[in-house]
């Protein structure tokens, strides 16, 4: 892989990861937002594991890329349960008039 390929595939995963710790920290109070924040930074952590696998003709990390992605699934599978539960008694998604985090 050339030089430039590779860094241009490594900073457009790193920004899917910065973008998904963006609107984890500003979107606090949607569910769903925070559920797809996170899935996005673990887009982004299995671009890397790709690229790097490519780059050093290992097939480890593309392995490795397989399992996150499945544990990826079965967390949104879980969220998504969470949520309709969440949502029918408090009959909304958001956080900011929840005492869910308080005591």
């Amino acid at each position: 892989m050339p030089g430039f390929f590779l860094t241009f595939l490594l900073l457009s995963s790193t920004f899917v990861f910065v973008l998904g710790i963006v609107g984890l920290v500003l979107n606090r109070h949607n569910l769903i937002v925070i559920l797809m924040s996170l899935e996005l930074m673990l887009l982004g952590v299995n671009l890397n594991f790709i690229i790097f696998s490519i780059h050093l003709d290992d097939f480890f990390g593309q392995l490795f890329s397989l399992y996150v992605l499945s544990v990826a699934a079965a967390e949104s599978a879980i969220g998504l349960a969470l949520f309709t539960g969440y949502y029918k008694n408090i009959q909304g998604l958001s956080l900011a008039c929840s005492s869910l985090g308080r005591r």
